[in-house]
């Protein structure tokens, strides 16, 4: 179970996205620095104990209309040591944490461990977590359209960014899986027609909204 420290991280996570973001393809330009607020969010426990997993939401006010970033956090307290073909990328940088000091805090699509846990989440595994406090999951992130048992992966995956979301590959002994990790969330997103992981988030007006952070296709 991750233990939510209530405690001080410099830089902080949004100062880091605020630089970071606009280097992402998937990012809608603004001509203006980013003005991030949190807008909502899930954790995910990793079952060794080594690794923070945040399924986090951003909202960027800095333009004509508010637009809504789901990025996924990996933190650990060491360099990733084996990031996949774009791993150059992946780390958005490193923060001293109050309690646990040093952390390097990556693009969780490019982290292994957080897509060994996304993939155990759609399969009714893994068991989402409040953003904020220790030991209480979170009963408004729900799972669809994956009941029916899908292959295990026989290898790391590979991620690669495209202009709305991310794509993790994944090999199986059938054919290749593949995750696809929503990155603007839209208020009118149309129900998905593949298995996927749903979760709120709230925008500037305090309307809360509903759409897929992550959808799983396997070959056919």
């Amino acid at each position: 179970m991750a233990v939510i420290h209530r405690t001080t991280m410099s830089p902080t996570k949004l100062e880091l996205l605020t630089s970071w973001l606009p280097t992402r393809p998937w990012y809608v330009p603004t001509g203006a620095t980013p003005a991030l607020d949190r807008a909502g969010g899930f954790r995910l426990d990793d079952p060794e104990g080594e690794v923070g997993i945040e399924f986090m939401v951003v909202t960027d006010a800095s333009g004509d209309r508010p637009v809504t970033y789901h990025v996924p956090l990996t933190y650990r307290a060491a360099p990733l040591e084996q990031p996949d073909a774009h791993g150059d990328e992946a780390l958005i940088g490193t923060s001293e944490h109050g309690v646990l000091g040093r952390r390097w805090i990556y693009d969780g699509a490019h982290d292994p461990v957080l897509h060994a846990q996304l993939l155990a989440l759609l399969a009714g595994k893994a068991e989402p977590q409040a953003q904020s406090e220790s030991g209480t999951p979170d009963k408004t992130v729900t799972r669809h359209g994956a009941d029916a048992p899908f292959p295990a992966p026989s290898g790391p995956g590979t991620a690669t960014d495209g202009a709305e979301g991310t794509d993790i590959v994944l090999p199986a002994g059938s054919g290749p899986l593949t995750l696809t990790v929503t990155r603007v969330l839209r208020p009118s997103a149309p129900a998905p027609d593949r298995p996927c992981v749903t979760a709120a988030w709230r925008l500037p007006d305090g309307t809360e909204h509903r759409a897929p952070f992550a959808l799983l296709r396997t070959a056919p």
